[in-house]
């Protein structure tokens, strides 16, 4: 199959300011919630794409990577070492078994399946329980990058029309932005990630589509050409990375761009609804 994007991880060291932050650019923001591993998150839902932002909340129960098995918690706290921003790219899964025997056909890189459940918390304070298989792979040519699928076992319990309403307009996810010193070299990982063998080779970079949004590889100079000097010059930390997200938004005339130093680490892209 061919996977659309699931939704973008994005670690901050102050969960309460971020929802705040993401909140006041007119996003609906869910209540937090905790994962058993020591990360706690909030939610902004589109139609059927979302932001994770994540921060770590008892490092103590942060379990460390050993043999095959990858630590979600770890990984993430590890990148908030180094900096704030999107740390891991997921896309959408129909079964994780699947998934793997495409990605083992690939010769993608695997950790051990995982799978987990929570009790998620609704904004009038109920609870439901919630539950994903997740299939974790790795690009050796990105590796500050997190890879993954994830399948939602109770999407009906997940998604909610209250939390992808937003003042702002916010529909879907139109493209995640990766910025990468030579686009091309991260073909072959991307392709057989997102089971998708057609991608376009542009004059700024990569661009592959999926069924939800896009995914696009620029080198520095084309970001910048894009996104403009103020996001390219909020750039941190090392390269491959996830730059910027773009978000189609109703009832918007003009494009705007929130650069990554204002908005703990990922440039937000807001453009009119096609």
């Amino acid at each position: 199959m061919v996977r659309g994007l699931d939704h973008l991880v994005v670690a901050v060291k102050d969960l309460e300011a971020a929802g705040r932050a993401y909140s006041e650019l007119g996003f609906t923001v869910t209540p937090e919630n905790r994962h058993p591993w020591g990360t706690a998150n909030r939610l902004v839902q589109l139609d059927g794409f979302f932001i994770e932002l994540l921060g770590v909340a008892d490092p103590a129960l942060i379990p460390e990577p050993s043999g095959n098995s990858f630590s979600f918690g770890a990984f993430n706290r590890d990148f908030l070492n180094k900096r704030e921003g999107a740390s891991m790219l997921v896309l959408e899964s129909q079964g994780a078994v699947a998934d793997r025997s495409g990605f083992h056909r690939s010769g993608l890189q695997m950790f051990d399946p995982f799978s987990f459940d929570r009790m998620a918390n609704l904004a009038d304070g109920s609870t439901v329980k919630v539950a994903f298989d997740l299939t974790f792979v790795r690009d050796p040519l990105s590796p500050e990058i997190g890879y993954f699928t994830c399948h939602n076992k109770y999407p009906e319990n997940f998604w909610k029309p209250a939390f992808q309403s937003h003042v702002n307009g916010a529909k879907g996810v139109r493209s995640v932005y990766l910025l990468a010193a030579d686009p091309s070299d991260h073909h072959e990982f991307l392709s057989a990630f997102a089971g998708q063998r057609e991608m376009r080779a542009t004059s700024l970079g990569l661009e592959l589509q999926t069924p939800r949004g896009r995914i696009s590889v620029l080198s520095p100079r084309a970001y910048q050409l894009l996104a403009g000097e103020a996001a390219a010059s909020s750039v941190r930390g090392e390269i491959p990375q996830i730059a910027a997200l773009e978000i189609a938004c109703s009832g918007r005339t003009a494009r705007e761009v929130i650069p990554a130093d204002r908005l703990f680490g990922l440039t937000l892209i807001l453009s009119p609804e096609e």
